[in-house]
């Protein structure tokens, strides 16, 4: 019950964050524009390219996580 929470409580911290991902130098040029549109976009796209490394990884420690244990429960039988 308390994992549950765990990673209720870490999902929502993460929803609620804003990400900014510009570097300075990015930024700076894109915000000396009189269009932030652009800017944000910019943005976007550096922090959805950002997040999919971590996905894949927590998709892989998730595999072998249960891969593990799936092995450790058929030894204890």
């Amino acid at each position: 019950m308390k994992k549950k929470y765990t990673i209720l409580f870490v999902i929502l911290m993460l929803s609620i964050v804003s990400a900014d991902a510009q570097c300075a130098m990015c930024r700076a040029v894109l915000e000396s524009e009189a269009d932030l549109s652009q800017a944000k976009g910019v943005n976007n796209g550096i922090v959805y390219l950002m997040a999919i490394p971590y996905v894949l990884v927590a998709i892989t420690v998730f595999f072998i996580y249960k891969t593990f244990n799936k092995k450790t429960k058929t030894k204890k039988i």
